[in-house]
């Protein structure tokens, strides 16, 4: 006799926040999938708009609506983890979206490396509008450390990642929130890195191997009005997730603490150089390269453009968008480091 297949080989989580604009796109992304095996769970995290009857509007068994109060992004990828029955969890936030052939690729990935817990893969960006902005991120691939976790996260963002649900289970823990007993994954307190906190988690504490595609299969969206982050905020998130994990590994955060802090404040600094604010993208890059001079040595090409471009965002935006572009074209083709 048989036995019949209860659960799918990938549960995609989406949580959801106001994105009547880009939700549409994101599902479809999902349902034209080469892979056809999966769930979605779409989580609404308290939407006030109409993405809640956009979704009711697909007809397709495999969709799934959870529906929360407003609890962020953190809470919202957990409760999408606790209603999931996959194998593999993948994560694509509701304003981005996939290449048709990202889960297929993924279930090859893992298939051809069980020691792998982590896959992700290289990733474009495009506008408000879906068009391709020209760059993207090009990760490291292989041969992941938790330094390059902690220093630079070649998982790049949060549309990337396709994890094992056993790797996830390693780092679970069970908490009391609001009289609500919640299995957590990500640190809900955490509005801001609670991915890098999560995955650094991951690195430091279980033996996972983290392995990433070289072929771009997410398209991750930059929101103009999410440029001007303030970035004092953006580096105490960055410094809480990293005091949760330094217990029990002293000697690793005694050896990388300094350069990891470096390359989080030269990402800091393209941030303010994007929203245009020179004042702090000077600031900041001054003091990547002032706090440990290990980020010259390691990436010179990139810090030193970093600091070129910190300079020109004084420009008028056109033109300092002409030469970013260009330079980062520039850094993609050639491979700089």
């Amino acid at each position: 006799m048989q036995m019949l297949k209860t659960s799918p080989t990938f549960s995609v989580v989406v949580p959801m926040y106001n994105v009547s604009q880009y939700i549409e796109e994101c599902i479809h992304s999902i349902l034209n999938q080469s892979f056809t095996d999966f769930e979605i769970i779409c989580v609404d995290d308290g939407c006030t708009d109409d993405t809640i009857s956009k979704v009711l509007h697909f007809d397709d068994e495999r969709i799934k609506l959870v529906q929360q109060e407003n609890r962020g992004l953190s809470a919202a990828r957990n409760t999408g983890i606790k209603h999931s029955r996959g194998i593999y969890i993948a994560f694509l936030d509701s304003d981005d979206f996939w290449a048709t052939n990202k889960l297929s690729r993924h279930f090859d990935h893992f298939q051809n490396n069980s020691e792998i817990g982590i896959s992700y893969s290289a990733s474009k960006f495009v506008d408000e509008n879906s068009k391709l902005l020209g760059f993207g991120q090009d990760p490291k691939l292989n041969n992941i450390s938790a330094k390059d976790i902690f220093c630079r996260n070649p998982i790049g963002n949060g549309s990337a990642p396709v994890i094992k649900r056993a790797a996830l289970n390693q780092i679970a823990s069970v908490y009391r929130i609001n009289g609500d007993v919640r299995t957590c994954y990500f640190d809900e307190s955490m509005r801001q890195s609670d991915d890098i906190e999560c995955w650094l988690r991951l690195a430091l504490n279980t033996s996972w191997r983290f392995a990433g595609i070289a072929e771009a299969l997410t398209f991750c969206r930059v929101n103009s009005g999410g440029l001007s982050s303030n970035v004092e905020n953006q580096f105490s998130a960055w410094k809480y997730a990293v005091e949760k994990n330094r217990a029990g590994n002293q000697r690793f955060f005694t050896q990388w603490f300094s350069l990891a802090t470096s390359y989080q404040m030269r990402y800091l600094s393209r941030r303010a150089t994007q929203s245009g604010n020179t004042n702090d993208a000077v600031r900041l890059i001054h003091k990547a390269i002032n706090n440990d001079k290990r980020i010259l040595i390691e990436e010179p090409a990139r810090t030193i453009i970093s600091l070129i471009c910190a300079y020109l965002s004084a420009l008028p935006k056109g033109l300092y968008d002409l030469v970013q572009n260009k330079g980062i074209q520039l850094l993609s083709r050639y491979r700089l480091s």
